[in-house]
């Protein structure tokens, strides 16, 4: 335990790529800091993905300060492994001072401005503080789940590494959004009977029209834009994101494909009645308004090759359904299903109990303009939507810590011009 407590500018908390990017631009100003990471640093990429993990968007993107990609395929996907590389080579770049292992519990600000922070390291202060730990922290699996036979191996995406570690027979998966489609077909790929309950996520092609469709959609400044200036503001924050692969040099995920391979799909999962695994009936809904995204997003890269007189060996295509849906199934007795295992992919919801601070919503999110809160000192980074579509990738931290950086300097130059003042009256 610390024996005293200790002062320092600006606490951040969350030790992952957020955090050390915070620290990097804290260091150029010469700003006291220390990071508080609860687990080791990024320790989610380490221990919370599977085996055959890698990234969805292509090497390019990933530009953190003073290391950007330094491989040697920029258009590639990097692993699991190659990324934990990087973050590694970043992190000895950076020599951010980190406290691993130390769990904040309770943030605090005084009637004065300075902020409390209680940990299982002992207490500290600081004038400002950056939460970097992301909005992803509390694993969600459903109370129905509490009914289901204890035969039944459950367990969360972020547990999941190989069909290994799964019993013989049948599995469910239950999400389809960029880590559930992802473990459904990892599974299928490993050869299990698939079961997977489908939900509202859109997907996107991999490769349109001979590049790339993130590169179409860097060129039509599409990453660029921040949050205020897209049709849902803030609302955007909500979307599930789409679902695609950059496994094997990256393709598409076409679920009525993986249906035509046996996998077995169904509408959202609703209930288990003790018997029976339960379903809305909404497959065919669900699959359609996945292809419909699918062929939006490729309409408007037609729309803006053509504005641009681009000319391309490819012409405009609109995806043609391989498979349509039979009959809305909205039971399956588990027993005869051969189900033995289930992997829930619905998602993490937020955890900032420990944040003493009125900057929420109704649903636990932070209220913030740009990852500045309406509570003075406080900030928040990392977060999906921050300020552009790349604020929660390894495309936008960089943009977002450099701006809060300037805002934490300016306020700690006016503190101190404060103190003074209040010093020599």
């Amino acid at each position: 335990m610390t024996s005293s407590i200790e002062h320092y500018s600006v606490i951040i908390v969350g030790g992952g790529q957020s955090g050390l990017t915070m620290s990097y631009f804290l260091q150029q100003v010469n700003l006291s800091h220390l990071v508080l990471e609860k687990h080791s640093i990024f320790h989610g990429w380490k221990h919370e993905r599977w085996d055959a993990f890698t990234l969805v968007t292509p090497n390019w993107q990933c530009d953190l300060p003073g290391l950007p990609y330094d491989g040697d395929d920029p258009r590639g996907f990097m692993t699991g492994k190659q990324t934990i590389a990087w973050l590694e080579r970043f992190a000895a770049k950076v020599q951010a001072p980190v406290k691993e292992g130390v769990t904040v519990n309770l943030v605090t600000q005084d009637d004065q401005g300075k902020y409390h922070i209680t940990t299982t390291d002992g207490d500290y202060t600081a004038d400002q503080v950056v939460v970097c730990s992301g909005g992803y922290h509390v694993p969600v699996i459903p109370r129905m789940a509490e009914r289901i036979p204890a035969s039944v191996q459950q367990l969360h995406s972020a547990e999941y590494k190989n069909a290994k570690q799964l019993p013989d027979g049948g599995v469910l998966v239950v999400g389809s959004g960029q880590s559930g489609a992802q473990i459904a077909e990892d599974l299928h790929l490993q050869g299990k009977k698939v079961f997977l309950a489908t939900g509202n996520a859109p997907r996107v092609a991999r490769f349109y029209r001979g590049k790339d469709v993130v590169e179409w959609l860097d060129d039509m400044g599409y990453y660029k834009m921040s949050v205020k200036e897209h049709s849902l503001g803030e609302n955007v924050r909500n979307n599930t994101n789409h679902y695609v692969t950059g496994r094997d040099g990256g393709r598409d995920i076409d679920l009525r494909q993986f249906a035509l391979e046996g996998m077995e799909l169904f509408g959202q999962m609703t209930d288990f009645d003790g018997q029976n695994l339960l379903f809305k009936a909404n497959l065919a809904d669900n699959l359609q308004k996945a292809d419909n995204t699918f062929n939006n997003i490729n309409s408007r890269i037609d729309a803006w090759i053509e504005s641009q007189g681009i000319t391309t060996d490819e012409g405009p295509s609109q995806y043609e359904p391989v498979w349509q849906v039979p009959l809305e199934r909205t039971q399956l007795d588990l027993a005869e299903s051969g189900i033995t295992s289930i992997v829930w992919c619905i998602g993490f919801r937020p955890d900032f109990g420990w944040l003493d601070a009125p900057v929420f919503n109704g649903q636990g999110h932070p209220k913030h303009d740009r990852g500045v809160t309406s509570q003075p000192g406080l900030y928040f980074l990392g977060l999906p939507w921050l300020h552009t579509w790349g604020s929660g990738r390894f495309s936008g931290v960089k943009q977002d810590a450099e701006y809060l950086c300037g805002i934490i300097d300016q306020y700690g130059q006016q503190a101190i011009e404060k103190d003074e003042l209040a010093a020599s009256a």
